[in-house]
């Protein structure tokens, strides 16, 4: 593939000038793989450390093996019944195995990963909405449940045809089939099924919504997963045998594709850091040292990973060979940005994507001016635009003008699986709204300003949670930092900060508050309260989960008011959650005391709480 050095939107333009479906070697994933090992089939394709203390001994596999791992488990899927249109879910940790079912089974059929930190009651919501005919798991580990979940969700899947155990023994009289004893039983160098995958055809479903809620399900294409990683290659670049480092999960599509479809493509070299990832904290202590031992060139992640790496001294390590580091699935804050340039010396690449855009829509340019606080220009072949909608219209937004970033291109995918999910997402001419708000600045750099439900609306006002958070992590002490929107009687809302400290901070919330008076630019939008956590709820992929945050400020303020019952309460218990119809829900569970009826109660939680919106469901037990 030709070298290209993106500097500005003026290069991205001419590297358009030829069509992407020109630039594509394959049509499919199997067939990118095939392509990939072919480079060089003894270089190796994929180490697996199983602990920082021990990321000099990994467990690895050349090309070779590789992609004749990956026709065997085709090969199996094939034999066990799964077609193009079935689907294979798993729920796996990092493994060199997990790469062999993900491209295995994209080959045989479609791909469904599955976090397995989910609840198994919504492991199997997925797995019901995706139509899973085949669950791969991991078997008896220690430390893991995920067998045990496997167990649970099977039970709930008359239809399933077979559940393969990864790292355990077959059971073929319960349906249960050793992935590690019945691959080498198949053939190794051609599809059994003789398939000839279309590009068009579903290579994949992933489950999103991870910062507001329930799961959707997102098909890809084979198109949208083999168009990616051409694109990463014009945009950022990667040489054959160079080293990637993976710690995000491979569930998630920054995982899959960044650390896994795009290496794979060209023949590099990718780690996986751990079955855990950059939650195993013997990955993040030795990270450097990790960096050093592998000469690795990049990796991908989340801002919480580099907050965490700012306490991790290099200590001497040699991480000349890093040239840049992609981050992404939240936005960066310009200090944080600044700190760990400073602390590693690495250039930082901070970008903007989606599942359903199978991976990225835009990076700063590795070769330009890094914006700091943006996340750069659109990638090749993605059009990005912002929207503004005005009395049920939508129009394209002036330079630095707000709205919502929509995208459209060979990454994007075709909807989602469920049709109620597409009601309102999908603008004429094919744009699909991210539900994401940002602006374009006049050198074509977005700026991602936060999603419309983060939006803190203070009377009518709105807040841009950075305005707070900034600030924040500028602060010495302060480690995660996070601005909500709390419910108040008279604005609707006002917002509060929640702040998880640094080890060995002794800041207090009435500090953090005083010196937010001073910073916050905005009278507005400085804080109601700080509120100091042990640690921050995060999603899986490491971004934080700013729904827990809020629904921790509906309790707080529900509890407060009820504070008033006492009279005719003997106990209080405010739980609040998601909920699909309104959003959020407040559910109240009261014991009266005894001789007070319910109507009592009920009436006087209706007058304590009509000023609020957050809807509420109460659950009155009698006195005893």
């Amino acid at each position: 593939m030709e070298k290209y050095r993106i500097a500005t939107l003026a290069d991205i333009e001419g590297i358009e000038k030829t069509p992407v479906e020109e630039r594509l070697k394959a049509s499919n994933t199997y067939e990118m793989i095939r392509q990939g090992a072919s480079v060089q089939p003894d270089g190796l394709a994929i180490s697996l450390i199983l602990s920082g203390d021990q990321y000099d001994k990994p467990v690895q596999v050349t090309y070779r093996e590789f992609l004749a791992r990956v026709t065997q488990t085709a090969n199996l899927l094939h034999d066990l019944g799964v077609g193009p249109r079935d689907v294979v879910t798993y729920l796996l940790p990092n493994l060199i195995h997990t790469h062999y079912v993900i491209w295995g089974g994209e080959a045989a059929g479609i791909v469904n990963p599955i976090n397995p930190l989910l609840e198994p009651a919504t492991i199997l919501h997925i797995c019901k909405a995706a139509g899973t005919k085949v669950l791969v798991a991991l078997g008896e580990w220690p430390g893991s449940d995920i067998w045990e979940k496997a167990v649970a969700v099977r039970r709930g899947l008359p239809d399933l045809k077979a559940v393969i155990r990864v790292m355990g023994p077959s059971d073929e009289k319960e349906g249960i089939y050793g992935l590690d004893e019945l691959l080498p039983r198949y053939n190794a160098e051609k599809l059994d099924s003789g398939r000839t995958i279309e590009s068009g055809e579903i290579a994949s479903i992933y489950h999103t919504g991870g910062t507001t809620g329930t799961p959707k399900l997102a098909p890809r294409t084979h198109f949208n997963e083999v168009a990616i990683p051409a694109i990463l290659s014009l945009a950022v670049g990667l040489e054959p045998g160079e080293t990637i480092l993976c710690g995000l999960p491979l569930f998630h599509a920054n995982a899959t594709m960044a650390t896994g479809a795009f290496p794979f493509s060209i023949g590099a070299h990718v780690v996986l850091l751990s079955p855990r990832g950059y939650r195993d904290p013997s990955i993040m202590q030795n990270f450097f040292k990790i960096v050093e031992h592998y000469r690795a060139v990049t990796f991908s992640c989340v801002p919480t990973v580099l907050s965490v790496l700012l306490d991790v001294p290099v200590a001497g390590a040699d991480i000349s060979s890093l040239r840049y580091a992609i981050c992404g699935a939240a936005p960066l804050s310009v200090e944080l940005f600044k700190r760990f340039e400073a602390h590693s010396g690495l250039k930082i690449l901070e970008g903007y994507g989606l599942t359903e855009g199978t991976l990225v829509s835009s990076v700063n340019p590795l070769y330009g001016e890094r914006k700091v606080g943006s996340v750069g220009l659109r990638i090749p072949y993605q059009e990005m635009k912002i929207f503004v909608e005005e009395g049920g219209r939508w129009r394209e937004a002036a330079t630095d003008e707000i709205g919502c970033v929509c995208i459209r291109g060979p990454n994007v995918f075709p909807g989602y699986l469920e049709p109620e999910h597409n009601e309102g997402v999908w603008l004429e001419g094919g744009w699909f709204n991210t539900g994401d708000l940002g602006r374009q600045d006049a050198d074509g750099y977005f700026w991602l300003t936060g999603r419309k439900k983060e939006l803190i609306i203070r009377g009518g006002h709105n807040i841009d949670p950075a305005l707070i958070e900034d600030p924040l992590y500028k602060l010495p002490g302060v480690q995660v930092a996070a601005a909500v929107g709390r419910p108040d009687p008279h604005a609707g809302e006002v917002p509060v900060a929640y702040v998880q400290l640094q080890e060995g901070s002794a800041l207090t919330a009435e500090q953090i508050l005083q010196y937010l008076k001073k910073e916050v630019g905005e009278r507005a939008a400085v804080p109601k309260e700080v509120i100091l956590i042990e640690s921050m709820p995060l999603t899986p992929v490491g971004k934080i989960f700013k729904p827990a945050l809020r629904w921790d400020a509906i309790r707080r303020v529900y509890e407060g008011e009820l504070a008033a019952l006492s009279g005719l309460a003997a106990s209080v218990e405010v739980t609040v959650g998601e909920h699909k119809v309104h959003g959020s829900l407040a559910r109240i569970r009261i014991r009266a005391r005894p001789g007070v009826s319910a109507d009592a109660v009920e009436r006087r939680v209706s007058e304590l709480l009509a000023r609020y919106t957050v809807r509420y469901e109460l659950e009155c037990l009698p006195g005893t």
